[in-house]
C-alpha cells in the first residue's frame, strides 16, 4: 500500500526538486571555499540559495527529533564529501543567527567535516509553522522515534491548542494515530526510554497501555525485552496481568500457533485502529471480533473510533 503524502509534504517544505549546489567549503584545496551558491534560483519557487557561515546557523529548540545516530551522521559525512549537501538547509532568521527548520542532520554532518558554509534558502516562518514543518520533514523521512513523534504531536496540541484532527490534518496521519501517539506519553519514563532506543515497538506500547497501573506496564515493559516477546505473546501477557490483577507475573508464555496470514493481518490492522487486544476467529466466511478493553474508559475510547455516540 502506498504510504500517503504528509500534509503540505517536502515540496512544500524545500521548495521542489533538489537544488544542486557546489561541493561544501572542506572539500576545496587549502580550506578554501567553494564556489558560492548565491543568487541560485530553488527549483519552482524563485527562492534564492545562499551560502552562509556554518557558525552563524543554531539548532531550533522546536525541533522533534532528539536523538542522532553517530554513525548515519558519518556515513552522511561521507556522502556530502563526495558529493557537497544536494538539497539546502532550510532556516530562519533569529537575532543575527540563522535557526534550522530542516535540515539538523546535513548542518551537524557539515559540523562533522568543519565545514566553512553550507547552502540555505531563508524562510519566514512562526513558531508553530517551523514545528509543523519539522513534524513534517521527519516523518516522511521515518527519522522519529514513537516518543519524538507523540512528544511533537503533543506540542502542536498543547502550545498551539490544536485538536487532534486539525494535528491530523497538517501531518498526514490518521486521527487514530495521533490518538494513539498520544497515548504513549502516558507510559512511564523508563517504558518510554525502552521505545526511544527501539527496544520495544509502538505495538508492544499499545498492548501495555490496556494495564492501568504503572508498575505492572515497567514490569511487562521488562519482560518483553528480556524475553523479546512479540507482539501477539504481549498481548497474552497483558490479558493474564488484566484477570490476575496481582502484580505478579505469569509464568513465561510460548508463541500463539500460525493460523491464517490474512486473518492475522486483520487483527493486525484492527490493532492500529482500536491500539488494543483484538481476536478475529473466521470460518467459511462467518466468526466473531472480540475486542478487548479494561476499564470504562477505554471502552468509551474505542467506542468513539467506531463512531459510537457514548451519549
Amino acid at each position: 500500500m502506498a504510504k500517503p503524502a504528509l500534509g503540505r509534504g517536502l515540496s512544500a517544505l524545500l521548495g521542489g526538486r533538489p537544488v544542486l549546489t557546489a561541493p561544501p567549503a572542506a572539500a576545496a584545496p587549502g580550506g578554501r571555499a567553494a564556489p558560492s551558491a548565491e543568487g541560485s534560483p530553488a527549483a519552482e519557487t524563485g527562492e534564492t540559495v545562499r551560502r552562509v557561515p556554518l557558525d552563524r546557523i543554531r539548532p531550533c529548540p522546536l525541533q522533534p527529533r532528539k536523538d542522532f545516530s553517530e554513525e548515519a551522521l558519518r556515513e552522511l559525512a561521507d556522502s556530502i564529501r563526495q558529493q557537497g549537501i544536494v538539497q539546502p538547509l532550510i532556516v530562519r532568521e533569529r537575532g543575527g543567527f540563522f535557526e534550522l527548520i530542516a535540515g539538523e542532520r546535513r548542518w551537524r554532518a557539515a559540523q562533522l567535516l568543519s565545514l566553512l558554509e553550507v547552502p540555505v534558502i531563508v524562510r519566514e516562518a512562526d513558531d508553530r509553522a517551523v514545528l509543523e514543518l519539522a513534524l513534517i520533514e521527519n516523518l516522511q523521512r521515518e527519522n522519529l522515534n514513537p516518543i519524538e513523534e507523540a512528544q511533537g504531536f503533543a506540542q502542536l496540541a498543547e502550545q498551539f491548542q490544536l485538536t487532534q484532527e486539525e494535528i491530523s490534518a497538517r501531518v498526514g496521519k490518521s486521527r487514530a494515530a495521533v490518538a494513539n501517539a498520544l497515548r504513549l506519553l502516558k507510559l512511564p519514563p523508563s517504558v518510554q526510554n525502552f521505545l526511544r532506543d527501539g527496544r520495544l515497538s509502538a505495538g508492544h506500547a499499545k498492548a501495555i497501555l490496556a494495564l492501568a497501573d504503572a508498575a505492572q506496564q515497567q514490569l511487562v515493559a521488562e519482560r518483553i525485552v528480556k524475553e523479546g516477546l512479540n507482539v501477539r505473546q504481549t498481548e497474552g501477557l497483558v490479558a493474564k496481568f488484566s484477570r490476575r490483577r496481582a502484580g505478579k507475573i505469569p509464568a513465561p508464555e510460548t508463541a500463539a500457533p500460525l493460523g491464517d496470514p490474512h486473518v492475522a493481518d486483520l487483527e493486525a490492522r484492527l490493532r492500529e485502529v482500536l491500539a488494543t487486544r483484538v481476536k478475529l476467529n473466521y470460518a467459511h466466511g462467518k466468526g466473531t471480533v472480540e475486542i478487548s478493553f479494561f476499564s470504562d474508559e477505554e471502552l468509551q475510547r474505542i467506542l468513539q473510533l467506531l463512531g459510537v455516540n457514548c451519549g
